[in-house]
């Protein structure tokens, strides 16, 4: 979670200083010699903030493709203004260092868990 946070944050600085923002992932690629090696390849990258039809700007954390609730019923954060990105974003790293959202993780992950579980066969009789 922390490493999704800290590309989040890199993220949010990025488009705040008008720069571009390339994570990448280690691939294993065959070279013109014929020798499989370790490369570093581009891979995209989702924002984890969003504004909605009036112009706010919320960011939400998310586990697969599911949003934590931060507390009952809310699931994202309003930022005031795009700057203030990376600020929230970091108390939201502190609240994860904290165990603040374990609760929420935990049940997420017992989600994804049970979602991604192949389902039992019926005994055919």
């Amino acid at each position: 979670m922390l490493a999704y946070l800290t590309e989040q944050k890199a993220l949010a600085e990025a488009e705040i200083d008008g720069t571009a923002f390339q994570a990448t992932k280690r691939v294993t690629r065959t070279n013109d010699a014929g020798e499989k090696v370790r490369v570093d390849a581009p891979r995209h990258v989702s924002k984890g903030w969003f504004a909605d039809p009036q112009g706010k700007l919320f960011f939400q954390l998310r586990y697969g493709a599911k949003p934590l609730e931060f507390a009952k019923g809310m699931n994202a954060v309003e930022v005031a203004e795009r700057n203030a990105l990376p600020t929230i974003i970091t108390s939201v790293m502190e609240a994860v260092n904290a165990g603040e959202l374990d609760g929420q993780l935990k049940a997420a992950i017992a989600d994804r868990k049970a979602a991604l579980k192949p389902r039992a066969k019926k005994a055919s009789t």
